[in-house]
């Protein structure tokens, strides 16, 4: 791996769905490792997804970075690299989940040169399962934050998505 690419592993959890929720982060940059989790009273697991790649590139101080994100969510790889989020842009979010997340994903995304990897969950990836470990222990904190958009979106649908 070329030692100017930052990489990043992500995963989010969700004890029920929705439910008490975190997300997990590492990340590396030459030669330098940093562990991110928070976790969450009330979400759902594909927003922790989103919101491990979001807080993610959100730590990044530079830009232009090249990044890969190596990340076991379907949704959010799919979404990205199948360009579904694209028309959803184009639709105005109409009848799709978690439009607060991806206008926030979209903002920091386009500061960086970043491809998606899609890895196994629960399988031979160290980094990614240490994602997990992180993930599911902060979604067990005392500390956990109220999800302002899941609350919100709840509000708004009466669907709680």
């Amino acid at each position: 791996m070329d030692h100017s690419t930052v990489e990043i592993y992500t995963d989010g959890a969700c004890s029920g769905n929705p439910g008490p929720g975190g997300y997990g982060v590492v990340m590396k940059y030459k030669g330098q490792r940093k562990e991110l989790s928070q976790g969450f009273v009330k979400t759902t697991n594909n927003r922790m997804e989103l919101l491990s790649v979001i807080v993610a590139l959100e730590t990044l101080k530079k830009e232009g970075l090249h990044v890969i994100v190596y990340s076991d969510s379907k949704y959010v790889v799919d979404s990205i690299n199948l360009k579904w989020v694209h028309s959803w842009v184009k639709k105005g979010f109409k009848d799709k989940a978690n439009p607060d997340l991806w206008k926030r994903f979209l903002e920091i995304h386009k500061k960086h040169n970043v491809t998606f990897t899609w890895v196994k969950g629960h399988a031979a990836n160290a980094e990614n399962n240490r994602c997990d470990e992180l993930a599911v222990a902060a979604s067990k904190s005392p500390n956990k934050l109220v999800d302002e958009g899941y609350e919100l979106s709840k509000k708004n649908t009466g669907l709680g998505i």
